[in-house]
């Protein structure tokens, strides 16, 4: 069986050598729906908790909602972060509280303090897709997902190989020793 779960992101980014509108630093909001699948747990009787759901994702997800996207050979980069150190904000700033985890992968980096993920590919719908996949594969039986911004609109389906043990009594995954690490259950 199914479940979904949708975001909600707003960022800013640009398309580095595109000829066209999309050439210039704008904005978005944009929805992600993530698609998982697994077996039924018959003790909660669902795929997997839609909240927690929300929880593992919207843990890097947050890096992406009210940031800057941008390439890493985009010559723009190094004078926003010029200017975010002149401000004294480059290290973060006490009033950033939506602060994700960091993480770094072949395709992204996540800079929390400065509200800037870098890509290696321009951040398109195609290219949210893959970093999104990316970072949560592991975590999430993940069998679909679509990212709509503006206009575009793209999505990827994924093939399960294998089930996620979860918790019978709260449906989270469990951790390397068999334990759930939101109610202490122990397989």
């Amino acid at each position: 069986m199914k479940s979904q779960t949708t975001f909600y992101l707003q960022y800013a980014h640009r398309f580095l050598n595109f000829r066209g509108e999309a050439q210039y630093l704008h904005g978005h909001t944009g929805t992600l729906t993530i698609e998982v699948e697994d077996t039924i747990e018959p003790g909660v009787n669902m795929v997997f908790p839609c909240n927690e759901i929300k929880k593992k994702a919207w843990k890097v997800l947050k890096n992406f909602d009210h940031a800057l996207i941008l390439r890493e050979d985009d010559p723009l980069l190094p004078a926003i972060l010029d200017v975010y150190e002149k401000q004294m904000i480059k290290n973060g700033h006490p009033q950033n509280t939506m602060k994700g985890d960091a993480f770094s992968t072949e395709l992204a980096t996540a800079y929390p303090d400065c509200r800037i993920v870098v890509t290696k590919e321009t951040m398109t719908v195609e290219g949210m897709i893959k970093i999104v996949y990316d970072l949560l594969k592991n975590d999430l039986n993940i069998s679909k997902i679509v990212f709509q911004s503006g206009d575009n609109t793209a999505s990827q389906e994924y093939p399960i190989s294998e089930t996620i043990e979860r918790c019978p009594k709260c449906g989270v995954k469990l951790n390397e020793n068999g334990v759930c690490p939101k109610c202490g259950f122990k397989k």
